[in-house]
């Protein structure tokens, strides 16, 4: 059985496959529990939640508690399925619906939630992200400013600047805190190229490097390329999709890695050297920076420049 469940902040919407069962329990404590003993009773193959900016945490990790297979899903893919279904119209009970049927098309695989502590520091890692970005806003702003203005922007950046110093802190200090966070900080470290900032974003937001194959981890980073063809006919391949966060951090990284990582600067300038566009090249270095930093964690093996 396939299980679609459209969630909204008051309440649940639900439809089972094969058979069509539709129904809504309350997004609380009551609700949840009604819909785990119903789901509970059946051969559930999935259960499909479309992420909804926050609501359905609470939800998926009820479910998964609860050992039912629960996939959260990308909404943009939930939307290009119905619209390739021709479905137009749009409520919560036909959401739950297209959920369930793109869940049994699609086959996605369930994935274990992050726990407590990792969701926790990808919330550091996010605000710092956010600081970072506020920063950079205000020291646009004072190149424009008046020189009153420029002493009010002075100001809040310094504010920004001591509040982006804390979650460092704060940041470290929970990973110093837990020995198998310390042991993979060291091992993503372990490869040139990759510093403080980028080994914790990957440790912070992407649990499952090191738990999957290079080409499911790819495109969890949104570095998988998508290859354009037909008939005779073929485009330049796109990447796209996957965790921005991640994909942003990995291209930092990359750029370093081709600079000063001896087996990644090489591998840049073969690619430079054969014709490569530098882009291409650059996004061609963060994927098998990702790869090896992948087979790292995976083999628990500390980078190696043989």
């Amino acid at each position: 059985m396939f299980v679609g469940i459209d969630v909204s902040k008051a309440r649940l919407d639900v439809h089972v496959l094969p058979g069509g069962e539709a129904f809504a329990v309350a997004r609380d404590g009551q609700g949840l529990e009604e819909l785990i003993a119903r789901l509970s009773q059946a051969p559930v193959a999935t259960v499909a939640v479309e992420a909804t900016g926050g609501f359905e945490t609470i939800v998926a990790a009820a479910l998964a508690g609860a050992r039912l297979p629960v996939a959260v899903i990308n909404p943009a893919q939930v939307r290009a399925f119905a619209r390739a279904l021709g479905q137009r119209a749009k409520s919560d009970p036909i959401d739950a619906a297209v959920i369930a049927r793109f869940a049994q098309a699609t086959r996605p695989e369930p994935r274990a939630l992050p726990d407590a502590a990792t969701e926790a520091l990808a919330e550091l890692v996010a605000r710092r992200r956010q600081i970072v970005a506020m920063i950079g806003a205000e020291r646009q702003r004072e190149k424009r400013a008046s020189r009153r203005m420029q002493r009010s922007i002075a100001r809040v950046v310094v504010v920004l600047v001591r509040e982006l110093a804390d979650l460092d802190g704060e940041i470290g200090s929970r990973l110093r805190d837990s020995a198998v966070w310390r042991e993979t900080e060291d091992l993503l470290k372990s490869v040139p190229g990759i510093g403080d900032v980028t080994a914790r974003t990957l440790i912070a937001e992407l649990p499952e490097l090191g738990r999957l194959d290079r080409r499911q981890i790819a495109a969890l980073a949104g570095l998988a390329p998508w290859t354009r063809q037909s008939g005779q006919w073929k485009g330049k391949s796109l990447i796209g999709g996957g965790r921005a966060s991640i994909r942003s951090a990995l291209f930092m990284a990359a750029m370093v890695a081709a600079r000063f990582n001896p087996v990644l600067k090489a591998f840049h300038q073969r690619l430079i050297s054969a014709g490569k566009p530098k882009m291409a090249a650059l996004i061609a270095v963060a994927r098998k920076l990702l790869t090896i930093l992948n087979a790292i964690l995976r083999d628990k093996t500390p980078w190696q420049n043989a």
